[in-house]
C-alpha cells in the first residue's frame, strides 16, 4: 500500500482518491538571483549605517569610556594619566567648596528657570492658539530668539544690554531705579541669566502650540455647557490633555538647563563672577580642565553631572504615571 497521504473526494456514488498536493514555496523565492539580491540590499543597508556607526563609536562611545577612565586619574594633558582611584570624587564633595557652590547655583538656575520658561511658553502658545489674524507673524517673532539661542552673539548683546550704561539700566534710571548694572551685581546676575533663558522659549512654545491644536474642541464645549469657567476648563481639559507635551518639554528643558555654558562664559568673561554667581557646573568643569589643566578632575565633574541628569530623568519617567495622561490609556 502506498504511504502517500490521500483524501477522499465524493463525486456522486463513487469516491475517488488523489494525493494531497504539497504546499508550494512562494514564487518570488524560486526566482533566480532572488537571494543574492536580498543579500545585496542587506549589505547596502549596513553600508548606509557605517557613517553613523563611525560617528557614534568615534565621537561618542569611545570618548565617554575614556573620560570615565580619566575621572579616576590625575591627568594634565602633558603627562600620562596617573591612577588615583576615587580621589577626584572624594575631593569634589569634601574639600572643594567651589564645586558645591557651582552645583547650588546650577540647581537654582534649573529649578527656577525651567518652570518659568515652561509657563511663559504655555501662556504665549495659548494666546496664539485663539488668535487667527497675524498668528503666523507672532509665531515667527516669538520663535526667532530660539534660533540663535545659546550663541556667542546673543550673550554679547545681552551683556551690553544689562551693563551699567546699557539700555536696560538707562530705562530703569529714567523711572528713578538705579541698579548700577546687572553684570557686576551678585544679586542680579543670576536672575539676568534666568531671564535670558526665559527669553528663548520659542521652540518650547511651538511644541505647546502643536499640542494645543490636537485637543478636541468638543471637550471645551462640553465643559462650558457644564458651567466651567476659563480657569476650570484650563485645569480640567487643557492640562490633562496637554500633560504628555508638558512632560516632554519639562524633560528637554531640564537637560538643556544643566548644559548652560556659552552665555555664562561670555557674560562673566570666563571667570564665573561676580562672586561665583555664574559659575555653573559646565563653566567650572571647563576652568578646571582647560585653565588649570586638571583634566582628570574635570572628567569626574562631567560624570557627576551626567549621573545627576540621568537620576532626574529616571525620577521624571517614574513619576509621570501619576500625572501624565495619554489618549486611550486606561490606567
Amino acid at each position: 500500500m502506498s504511504t502517500t497521504a490521500t483524501r477522499v473526494i465524493v463525486t456522486g456514488d463513487k469516491p475517488s482518491r488523489r494525493p494531497l498536493s504539497r504546499k508550494r514555496r512562494p514564487e518570488h523565492l524560486d526566482r533566480p538571483g532572488q537571494r543574492s539580491r536580498q543579500r545585496r540590499e542587506t549589505l547596502s543597508g549596513f553600508g548606509f549605517l557605517i557613517p553613523w556607526l563611525v560617528g557614534f563609536f568615534g565621537l561618542t562611545l569611545i570618548p565617554m569610556v575614556y573620560s570615565l577612565y580619566l575621572s579616576f586619574t590625575s591627568y594634565n594633558i602633558f603627562s600620562p594619566p596617573e591612577w588615583v582611584g576615587l580621589e577626584n570624587y572624594v575631593r569634589m564633595f569634601t574639600t572643594d567648596p567651589s564645586f558645591m557652590q557651582s552645583a547650588q547655583i546650577t540647581l537654582i538656575y534649573v529649578l527656577v528657570g525651567t518652570p518659568i520658561t515652561l509657563a511663559a511658553a504655555l501662556g504665549v502658545a495659548m494666546l496664539l492658539n485663539f488668535r487667527d489674524r497675524g498668528a503666523g507673524f507672532f509665531r515667527s517673532a516669538f520663535y526667532a530668539p530660539s534660533l540663535i539661542g545659546g550663541s556667542v552673539s546673543v550673550a554679547i548683546v545681552w551683556r551690553a544690554m544689562f551693563s551699567g550704561d546699557g539700555p536696560v539700566d538707562s530705562t530703569l534710571s529714567f523711572f528713578g531705579i538705579d541698579l548700577g548694572g546687572w553684570i557686576g551685581n551678585p544679586a542680579l546676575v543670576l536672575p539676568m541669566m534666568i531671564l535670558l533663558a526665559v527669553w528663548q522659549f520659542g521652540a518650547t512654545m511651538v511644541i505647546f502650540l502643536a499640542g494645543l491644536k490636537q485637543i478636541p474642541k468638543e471637550l471645551y464645549e462640553a465643559a462650558e455647557m457644564d458651567g466651567a469657567g476659563p480657569w476650570h476648563r484650563f485645569r480640567a481639559v487643557t492640562l490633562p490633555m496637554l500633560s504628555p507635551v508638558i512632560f516632554f518639554n519639562l524633560l528637554l528643558g531640564l537637560i538643556g538647563a544643566f548644559q548652560v555654558f556659552a552665555s555664562a562664559y561670555i557674560i562673566s568673561n570666563g571667570t564665573g563672577g561676580p562672586a561665583g554667581m555664574t559659575n555653573f557646573i559646565t563653566l567650572y568643569l571647563y576652568k578646571r580642565g582647560f585653565s588649570d589643566g586638571q583634566m582628570g578632575y574635570a572628567a569626574a565633574i562631567a560624570w557627576v553631572l551626567l549621573i545627576a541628569v540621568a537620576i532626574i530623568a529616571v525620577i521624571l519617567f517614574r513619576t509621570q504615571r501619576s500625572w501624565v495622561h495619554y489618549a486611550g490609556d486606561n490606567r
